[in-house]
C-alpha cells in the first residue's frame, strides 16, 4: 500500500491548524492544506495486486539472523509491539528477533485491569452501573505496560473476539470488561482451545452476546434457545462462514463457495449453550467478583436429549459442561481455524492482504507448533513475526498494512515516554471521529469490530484490484482530520497529567534532517521516503531554533508531520 504525502514546507502559525478550537496556543500548527493532502493520499487507497509470494528469507533464516541495521530491528518491533525506543532497538539488535519473542514470551504480568479499577475505588456502590474509569485503565496497560508484545497480542484478540462496552447492559459493566481483557492477557500465549474456553465463558461475552442467561426451550411458551453466541463462535471466533483451502482461500464447487454451516446447525448448537450464568457463589468476595470468574452451570437451565455440533453428535447422556466441552472442541479440531485465525493475526501484526503462501505456513504451525501441539499460539504470533514476508519490507504496491488509529496513538505515546505520574492515564474515550481518533479500545461499534477483516475499499485502486484493507474502513476525511487535530493537541500539551518527554528530540533540534530522521526510523522503520523526509525537515529548518522555545517548536512540529505523513501511516 504505497502512499506519499505532498508535505509542503511551511512557517506554523496560530490560524493555520486544521480545526482552531481543538488544541491550545501552545501545540504546534498544521496547515490546512497538509490534512488535504493526508486525507486525498490515504482515502486514494493507494496499490494493486496481492502481498508477496514468499521470497526467500536470508541464508540463515530470518529467525536465526540478528536485524543487520536499527532500520530492521525498529520495523519489527513496529510490528511485534507498538513502539522502538532507542534501549529497544539496541537489544534486539544484540540479542536477535527470535530471544527478543522469548523475553516478551515470558515477561511478567503488570498489574490486572480488575486489581487496578478495585484499587482506585471503582469498586463502590456508585459505580455499579458506570463504566467511569474503564478508559484509563485499558490505556494504562497500552501505553505503560513494558510487555509490548502481550499488549499488542491481546488488543489484536480484542478486535477478533470482540467485546464491546458499547453492548453491556448489566451491573458493573466496567468490572466485566476488565475481566474480559484480563482472561485475554492470560490465556493469549496460551492453547487456543483454552483461550476458545475463556472467550465462551467469560462474563462480558456472555452479556454481549447473550449467552448468559440462555435457557432451554419451553414447548409451552413457544421459547427457544437464544442462537447469538452459537452463530458468532462459528463465524467469527473459528470457522468463518464458508470452508477454506489451508492457504485461506475458500473452496469453490461449480465455481461457488461452500458454506461451513447451516441455519439448522446453528440451531442445534444453540441448545448446547443453555444454562450458563454468573458464578456468584464464591463467598466473602466482593459483589462484583463474578466478572472475573468463568460463568457457571445450571444443569436445570440445559436443554435435554441428544444434541449435534457441526457433523459430530453429542450424546444425550452428556450434561452442560460435557456438552460444551465437545463442542468446543470440535470447533477447535476444524481445518478452517488455522487460516481463518492465523490470516487475521497477520492482519493485525503485520500485512492487511498476506499472500496466501503466508496464511499457508501460519496455518501449518497452528495445526502442528512441532511438536505435535494444535493451536500453540506462542508458536503461531513466533511464525507471523519471523514469517520471510514479515521481515522483508514488501515491495508489492498492495503489501503491508495502514496503521490503526489506536495503534498510531500508543506508538508515539510510547515512543516519547508519555506516562502518568499520577496513575490516571486521562486519555478517554477516543471514539469521536471529528475531534479525536474514531476508534478506541473495547468500543467498537458492533460484534464485526471496528472493521471487517474482508473489507475491499471501494472506489480505489485497492478496491480495483480486490485488496484487503480493514483498517481503510475507519479512513475518511472526518477521522484524518480528526486524528491530527488530537495529536496535534497531545504533542503540544500532553493530556491530565501525561505529558511527552522530548529530551533526546531537543539534543538534535538544531540539526533538522537529524531530528526527523530520528523520529522517521523510531516510528515507521525506515517506511518513511527520503522525499517525505526531506520535506518535512526543510519545512523544520524555517523554524528558528536559537532559543529554548524555538527548539521545542520544532520538535512538535517535526513529530506532527511524521505522524501526518501517509507514507507513516502505512506500515510496510
Amino acid at each position: 500500500m504505497t502512499a506519499v504525502a505532498d508535505l509542503s514546507p511551511f512557517v506554523p502559525s496560530d490560524d493555520d491548524r486544521v480545526v482552531d478550537d481543538t488544541s491550545s496556543v501552545d501545540a504546534p500548527a498544521v496547515p490546512a492544506a497538509l490534512a488535504a493532502a493526508a486525507a486525498a493520499a490515504l482515502l486514494a487507497a493507494c496499490g494493486g495486486g496481492g502481498g508477496d509470494e514468499g521470497s526467500a528469507g536470508p541464508d540463515s533464516g530470518p529467525q536465526n539472523a540478528n536485524p543487520p541495521s536499527d532500520v530492521e530491528a525498529a520495523r519489527f518491533l513496529g510490528q511485534a509491539g507498538f513502539s522502538a525506543s532507542t534501549s529497544d532497538v539496541a537489544t534486539v539488535q544484540s540479542i536477535g528477533y527470535a530471544r527478543w519473542l522469548d523475553q516478551q514470551f515470558t515477561a511478567p504480568r503488570t498489574q490486572s485491569h480488575y486489581d487496578w479499577l478495585v484499587a482506585k475505588g471503582y469498586g463502590a456502590e456508585s459505580y455499579r452501573n458506570s463504566l467511569s474509569g474503564v478508559d484509563a485503565m485499558l490505556w494504562r496497560k497500552l501505553i505503560g505496560s513494558p510487555d509490548q508484545l502481550r499488549q499488542r497480542v491481546v488488543l489484536a484478540l480484542s478486535e477478533i473476539f470482540v467485546v464491546s462496552m458499547n453492548g453491556l447492559p448489566v451491573s458493573w459493566p466496567g468490572m466485566a470488561i476488565a475481566g474480559y481483557v484480563d482472561m485475554l492477557e492470560e490465556r493469549c500465549f496460551g492453547n487456543f482451545r483454552a483461550l476458545l474456553e475463556g472467550v465462551t465463558l467469560s462474563p462480558a461475552m456472555g452479556v454481549y452476546l447473550a449467552m448468559r442467561g440462555n435457557r432451554k426451550e419451553d414447548p409451552r411458551t413457544g421459547r427457544q434457545p437464544d442462537e447469538n453466541y452459537a452463530r458468532e463462535v462459528m463465524q467469527l471466533f473459528t470457522i468463518g462462514l464458508n470452508q477454506l483451502n489451508p492457504d485461506g482461500t475458500p473452496k469453490t464447487s461449480n465455481g461457488k463457495t461452500i458454506d461451513t454451516y447451516t441455519l439448522p446447525q446453528i440451531t442445534e448448537l444453540a441448545r448446547v449453550f443453555t444454562g450458563w450464568d454468573f458464578d456468584t457463589s464464591e463467598p466473602g468476595g466482593a459483589d462484583f467478583s463474578y466478572m472475573k470468574r468463568p460463568m457457571k452451570h445450571t444443569a436445570t437451565r440445559f436443554s435435554t436429549g441428544p444434541k449435534q455440533v457441526l457433523d459430530v453428535a453429542i450424546p444425550e447422556s452428556a450434561d452442560g459442561p460435557a456438552a460444551m466441552k465437545i463442542a468446543l472442541d470440535t470447533l477447535a479440531a476444524h481445518p478452517n481455524v488455522g487460516p481463518f485465525i492465523g490470516r487475521q493475526l497477520i492482519q493485525r501484526l503485520v500485512a492487511s492482504s498476506p499472500s496466501p503462501a503466508y496464511v499457508q505456513r501460519v496455518a501449518a504451525v497452528f495445526a502442528d507448533n512441532g511438536k505435535g501441539e494444535r493451536g500453540d499460539l506462542r508458536a503461531v504470533i513466533r511464525a507471523i513475526l519471523l514469517d520471510p514476508e514479515a521481515r522483508q519490507p514488501s515491495t508489492a504496491p498492495a503489501g503491508g498494512k495502514l496503521r490503526e488509529p489506536i495503534q498510531r496513538l500508543v506508538q508515539w505515546a510510547r515512543t516519547v515516554g508519555m506516562s502518568s505520574p499520577g496513575d490516571l492515564w486521562a486519555i478517554g474515550d477516543t471514539t469521536n471521529p471529528a475531534t479525536r481518533l474514531g476508534q478506541s479500545p473495547m468500543r467498537s461499534g458492533s460484534v464485526f469490530n471496528f472493521f471487517r477483516p474482508g473489507y475491499v475499499p471501494p472506489n480505489s485502486q485497492l478496491g480495483s484490484n480486490g485488496v484487503t484493507a480493514p483498517e481503510f474502513q475507519l479512513c475518511n476525511e472526518s477521522t484524518v482530520a480528526g486524528y491530527l487535530n488530537f495529536m496535534q493537541t497531545l504533542i503540544g500539551n500532553g493530556i491530565g497529567d501525561m505529558k511527552a518527554d522530548y529530551t533526546a528530540d531537543l539534543a538534535l533540534a538544531a540539526d533538522a534532517p537529524a531530528l526527523v530522521r530520528r523520529q522517521a526510523l523510531l516510528m515507521a522503520g525506515g517506511d518513511l521516503s527520503d522525499a517525505t523526509i526531506n520535506t518535512i525537515a526543510t519545512a523544520v529548518a524555517t523554524i528558528k531554533a536559537d532559543t529554548d522555545a524555538g527548539k521545542l517548536n520544532r520538535v512538535k512540529a517535526s513529530w506532527l508531520m511524521v505522524l501526518a505523513a501517509p507514507d507513516y501511516q502505512v506500515q510496510k
